[in-house]
């Protein structure tokens, strides 16, 4: 066999390994990751060790870990970062590394110049010498290890197989403490209990390791007497606090944020009961569940609703906790979570989805603080403790490259006719800026698209109960009302005057014109508390400035809606709501324009139907798409000195240039 057969052999044999063993870790990774008791949110890390070929066909000893910014419940084999083992070994030999040295060193020792960063705890795992390790924050691991006293309760509960260590921050320390540990080293200790963090296990099965990790996190649910952890409970069917008082709180919360925030009104029984516990301000004082949490909730919740108060004594803690010699940006003063005892539990962040984070966190934590309560002192780590991590260099470069630049993030918008044509493309586009949707349509196919950002209500924009319905979602599912959007409409069968039928011309004025102002009452006092000012936008209709033979009842029912937001603008100027609108023409692609109906129209007028959709000046033919970017101008935070303007989406009309 020669040389160049040898290299091929070997290369064979070390991609087979290579491939093996990140597909086992994928699948193990996702089934610990697809478990909230597990791992909440993208925390947890895993990896697998074996052997990769370099481009000289060198066998290189290789840690596949997972990315920074990843989540195990989704993650995929390019989510985990290729790293030179042997390099990260010699790391640990160094007698110190501080953050920044450290994150350079885990670049370079990557096999991969597109891979992404490397877990913090990549030397971690590189150590331990199995060939996986599976790492969680385990509601139950935490809650035994979430105590006052270290009393010998996790070694009593899980065995003297599995290491106890201190918290210990993790990187290079961290790093340092497991590889110094004869037992883990020696293979003789095979998981290792992080007091206030988590649970590691490794072995050379994944099965295996899996397997032991969810039998050890088993064992201290048993002993803790739970058999789950975060459930919401039944659902709330009602929840306290005004709209307006609501909007306005989550107004003043945005404020200290410094920028637009969801604050979404739990309808967790479970919730509902933290918020009422006489001695919730004591027991939830005493510090997140683990460390990485206070990124996401800070250290404590706001027990009430002295917003003021709380951001004051956030800030003082910054400033007795931070060493006058560095430098330090500090962090807004908002609170993350609130438990109300009328209220229930709010949650607050930039987006839908940082709210429902935060939701989530609370019902878990609550869940930790009661059963380490039960089986000693529920106690986290302590300010100072948190406050290093919350302001750890890395982290807070996590939290920057997490951070969203959406033009509308945090906002919050409700679009009638949303389950087709324009309104559905609007509410689209909305949500790709950024913004949380409430989706009004008397078409059931509303509620298709719903996600943590999108809520669908189900109900005839002319009735002012599903409006106020509609505004009501808005603000206790998002905390308030940025945006509103009129975009239902009818086109009532066309027929000239001398014929009208009456049914029809109802029909346009309740649909186009009363529904308009049934939106416009309803939402008034959600968008007077709009962080950055309301905004209102009516879809309009070319027809008011140009109608055309046989539309009376729409020509008409569009030019009063026009007229209702022309006065509103007037009205609500004093209030920061802009209300602006946009006319579409031969916009084809909606509910509106039946075949027949286009067919027919382009008969009137002697065309093709080709020449009709496109008779316009530049020829073209306008989408549902185009009007929607038209709105999205209007209310993505700039023409901020802009209010009853009429913005024209036609292809240019000779008729109304």
């Amino acid at each position: 066999m020669d040389a160049e057969e040898r290299m091929m052999t070997t290369e064979d044999r070390t991609m087979t390994d290579h491939e093996d063993a990140r597909t086992q870790l994928v699948e193990v990774s996702r089934r610990l990751g697809g478990d909230p008791e597990l791992v909440l949110h993208g925390g947890g890390n895993t990896s697998a060790k074996g052997t990769s070929t370099d481009v000289t066909g060198a066998a290189v000893e290789t840690v596949w870990v997972k990315g920074s910014g990843w989540d195990l419940a989704t993650i995929t084999e390019d989510g985990f970062a290729p790293l030179r083992r042997e390099r990260l070994l010699e790391l640990l030999a160094c007698p110190r590394l501080s953050d920044t040295q450290m994150v350079n060193e885990l670049r370079q020792a990557s096999l991969r110049a597109d891979a992404p960063t490397a877990s913090i705890e990549a030397l971690l795992h590189a150590a331990l010498p199995g060939r996986f390790v599976l790492h969680s924050h385990a509601d139950a691991i935490v809650a035994l290890t979430d105590q006052a006293e270290d009393d010998g309760l996790v070694t009593r509960v899980l065995g003297d197989a599995v290491a106890v260590l201190p918290y210990v921050k993790p990187g290079f320390d961290l790093a340092r403490l497991v590889a110094e540990h004869d037992g883990l080293m020696s293979g003789r200790v095979r998981a290792v209990v992080l007091r206030n963090h988590g649970l590691f296990t490794a072995g050379d099965d994944a099965e295996g390791v899996l397997a032991e990790h969810l039998e050890l996190v088993g064992r201290a649910s048993r002993a803790l007497g739970r058999d789950s952890w975060g459930d919401t409970g039944e659902d709330l069917a009602e929840r306290g606090g005004g709209i307006g008082e609501l909007a306005a709180f989550r107004g003043e919360l945005s404020a200290l944020a410094g920028r637009p925030f969801v604050v979404a009104q739990s309808r967790s029984s479970r919730a509902a009961s933290a918020a009422a516990d006489p001695a919730a301000a004591e027991r939830w004082s005493r510090g997140t569940a683990t460390p990485e949490h206070v990124i996401r909730t800070k250290r404590e919740p706001l027990v009430g609703r002295d917003l003021a108060g709380y951001a004051e004594r956030y800030l003082a803690t910054v400033d007795r906790l931070a060493d006058p010699a560095v430098p330090l940006a500090r962090l807004d003063p908002a609170p993350r979570a609130v438990l109300d005892p009328e209220w229930g539990l709010l949650t607050a962040g930039a987006t839908a989805a940082a709210a429902a984070a935060v939701h989530d966190i609370v019902l878990h934590t609550a869940d930790i603080i009661d059963a380490a309560d039960a089986a000693g002192e529920y106690r986290s780590l302590d300010e100072r403790q948190s406050f290093e991590i919350e302001y750890w260099e890395l982290e807070q470069a996590r939290l920057a490259a997490s951070r969203t630049t959406a033009p509308m993030a945090g906002e919050v918008a409700l679009v009638t006719g949303a389950a087709s044509g324009i309104g559905r493309a609007i509410a689209a586009e909305l949500r790709r800026a950024g913004a949380a949707v409430v989706a009004v349509d008397r078409d059931p196919r509303v509620r298709d698209e719903d996600a943590v950002d999108r809520v669908g209500v189900v109900g005839d924009v002319s009735d002012p109960e599903v409006m106020r319905r509609a505004v009501e979602a808005a603000v206790r599912g998002f905390g308030g009302l940025d945006v509103l959007v009129a975009a239902a409409g009818v086109f009532p069968e066309p027929t000239p005057i001398a014929r009208l039928d009456p049914a029809g011309w109802d029909r346009g004025l309740r649909v186009n014109t009363t529904a308009v102002a049934h939106a416009l009452t309803a939402a008034h006092p959600a968008l007077v508390q709009a962080p950055r000012g309301g905004r209102v936008v009516l879809v309009s209709s070319k027809n008011v400035a140009a109608p055309g033979p046989g539309a009376a009842a729409y020509s008409a029912s569009k030019s009063a809606a026009a007229q209702l937001a022309r006065v509103a603008a007037l009205e609500w100027a004093p209030d920061g709501i802009r209300v602006n609108l946009v006319e579409p023409d031969a916009v084809f692609d909606t509910g509106i324009w039946t075949p027949e109906l286009l067919a027919e129209r382009a008969a009137q007028y002697g065309m093709s139907v080709q020449e009709y959709k496109t008779r316009n000046l530049l020829g073209v033919e306008v989408s549902s798409t185009q009007v929607a970017e038209a709105v999205r101008v209007l209310v993505d935070g700039g023409l901020t000195a802009t209010t009853g303007a009429h913005l024209t989406v036609d292809g240019g009309n000779d008729r109304v240039v």
